[in-house]
């Protein structure tokens, strides 16, 4: 096999890889909303079964007991499904390291970055199990999200070396460093809309732009953010409060504002040089699309494909600010 085939089928299955990240962390926000994170409550079978369908009897039987509970059969098969992808995910990832180190020369790369993906995901894997084991335990669940996303922007980041140098390349290393701010500032919303996610709190706040008619309500920002509890309580075990939940929703709706702004101001500016235009021009739809999603998902009440099409704009977001962080670089680096 010449170079060129062996740089062509290693971008592809980079290609593919990213795709079905994608795919897995919007199909995760999906597991979430329709409150399947228990459908099967062991790990990594179903009932130490390899599919629902030999669980039958078991998922039957917890049904009579709580009709209305974590477990059915939809469910099941939800979070079966989501660990199946996931399982492949890792084999695919496995695959691109041991291309990434056996044709190192061929492509001219260092396998650092490849290698680096492969620890990560091991790590989601075993957050994805703790989210069972934990009963679905908040501060497990966001760092679960905040994992997938990390895979999804570290596959981007070695997709976007793949590609060759655009022309009239953007020769002003200064700006990574406000680019580098901009995908802080995303890590900490996506980690406050996960928080409100997990915990529930997406309609404790059911008006805009004030929230029950105040522009600050009464909040309880201690409780709201306590992080080592379980999952609809406090550290003491008593119920958590309403007032803890608006805490949450109303942190992650007013920094929002800040995290649009600044990236809104960046894509605008970007746009001028013809590098950076395309991702620059989808850094600004997403944008949008987070706005109409974010505040369709309150005038609605949360409808679940708002809800996952907003989770997957946060996806998008990520990558799309990793590949004008990346393109960003010296002009002598592929890009």
């Amino acid at each position: 096999m010449n170079a060129r085939k062996i740089a062509q089928r290693y971008a592809a299955l980079i290609a593919f890889t990213t795709f079905l990240t994608l795919d897995l962390v919007m199909f995760g926000a999906f597991v979430r909303l329709t409150d399947s994170g228990l459908g099967c409550p062991d790990w990594p079978g179903c009932y130490g079964k390899f599919t629902p369908f030999g669980a039958l009897g078991d998922i039957r039987a917890a049904v009579e007991v709580l009709p209305d509970g974590p477990v059915t059969v939809f469910k099941a098969w939800v979070e079966m499904i989501h660990r199946y992808v996931g399982t492949v995910l890792g084999m695919l990832i496995i695959a691109i390291v041991f291309m990434a180190w056996r044709y190192r020369r061929v492509l001219q790369q260092s396998p650092a970055l490849a290698s680096w993906i492969l620890p990560v995901v091991c790590l989601q894997g075993a957050f994805g199990a703790w989210t069972v084991t934990h009963k679905l335990m908040p501060i497990v669940v966001t760092t679960h999200l905040l994992g997938g996303l990390a895979v999804l922007g570290l596959l981007t980041w070695l997709l976007a070396r793949q590609r060759p140098r655009p022309a009239h390349a953007f020769q002003r290393p200064a700006w990574r460093g406000w680019m580098v701010l901009g995908l802080v500032l995303l890590g900490i919303q996506v980690f406050l809309g996960g928080w409100v996610s997990t915990n529930y709190a997406a309609l404790a706040c059911m008006d805009f732009p004030t929230c029950h008619g105040e522009w600050i309500p009464e909040m309880d920002f201690q409780a709201g953010f306590s992080f080592n509890r379980a999952l609809g309580l406090l550290p003491s075990g008593e119920l958590i409060s309403q007032s803890a939940l608006t805490a949450i929703h109303w942190v992650h709706r007013t920094f929002a504002w800040l995290v649009l702004g600044y990236l809104a101001w960046l894509g605008w500016r970007f746009r001028a040089e013809p590098a950076l235009r395309k991702p620059a021009s989808l850094l600004l739809g997403f944008l949008a699309l987070q706005v109409a999603t974010g505040l369709t998902s309150i005038f609605l009440q949360w409808p679940l494909a708002i809800a996952v099409l907003h989770n997957g704009g946060a996806a998008a977001l990520t990558m799309t600010c990793v590949t004008l962080l990346v393109r960003l670089g010296s002009a002598t680096e592929r890009v």
